[in-house]
């Protein structure tokens, strides 16, 4: 694997949204910087995502200055939405997690709830090093996550996609394929591997930055989900459950836990240090 090297780099500011594709990233504990540090709730709090409301898909999230956003969305005048202030909190459930978070404005509350047709908040993560630890069976204590889905940071590789269409194309639904990576919403992507090789990893270096791979990835309906018109299929779930099931879980991908920090870029080589 010594060609190998990082490809890109996705940074989505509010879960569920688009994100940007930035060519350098820094690396903190919780995951990539400004990554997934806010989220929409629902009335009941909830974390809203791609999964009830694909039409998530085609709303934008851009980072600005200072850790605020700026959202935009077909139909929508963009709002450029600020950090509030940390005076009260409200909680929110994390597929079953407890996480106190910010909320933001009420402007930024009505726009998202119009975009959706359907009343939500936006909330802000104000404090990553200690909101929502990670699952004590896969990591240390005191790991931390954002509103990811579970881990700080998720990786796939070109090659494993490759053979993934691969296998797309020789089934019933090729009509669907090839797929491009972003319905698999990674951190980073590793280009110049063999196919499945990150099956294989538990420790790699990403130029400057070591980070454990804590457990595979098992995949969900936001994959269905084409992220340009928001409208759902049945692959990469079909084939993946023919080929890449495993007790029960449909696997693409690995999640990743930092060791150390520092900056990634675009062209960096990736090692496999175990």
């Amino acid at each position: 694997m010594g060609n190998a090297e990082l490809r890109s780099i996705h940074v989505h500011p509010v879960k569920a949204f688009r994100g940007v594709t930035p060519r350098e990233a820094a690396v903190e504990p919780w995951g990539l910087s400004g990554d997934r540090r806010w989220t929409l709730i629902d009335d009941g709090g909830k974390v809203v995502t791609q999964r009830e409301r694909p039409r998530l898909a085609l709303a934008a999230a851009e980072p600005m200055p200072g850790g605020g956003v700026r959202l935009s969305a077909p139909g929508r005048e963009p709002l450029a939405v600020a950090v509030p202030e940390p005076v009260t909190t409200v909680p929110v459930d994390v597929f079953g997690t407890k996480v106190d978070a910010v909320p933001a404005s009420g402007a930024a509350h009505d726009w998202c709830s119009s975009y959706l047709g359907a009343a939500v908040r936006l909330v802000h993560m104000d404090d990553p090093a200690g909101r929502r630890p990670l699952d004590p069976e896969y990591a240390l204590p005191g790991e931390t996550v954002s509103f990811a889905d579970g881990y700080p940071l998720l990786l796939t590789t070109t090659a494993s996609l490759d053979a993934l269409n691969s296998l797309m194309a020789g089934g019933d639904h090729a009509a669907e394929g090839p797929l491009p990576m972003n319905r698999f919403r990674p951190s980073v992507v590793v280009a110049g591997t063999e196919a499945w090789a990150e099956d294989h990893w538990s420790r790699i270096r990403i130029g400057e930055v070591v980070l454990r791979v804590a457990k595979p990835c098992a995949r969900c309906v936001v994959t269905t989900t084409d992220q340009d018109t928001g409208e759902r299929g049945r692959e990469p779930l079909r084939t993946l459950a023919r080929h890449r099931k495993t007790d029960g879980r449909l696997l693409f991908g690995q999640n990743l836990v930092p060791e150390s920090l520092g900056t990634i870029r675009v062209g960096d080589p990736v090692r496999v240090l175990r």
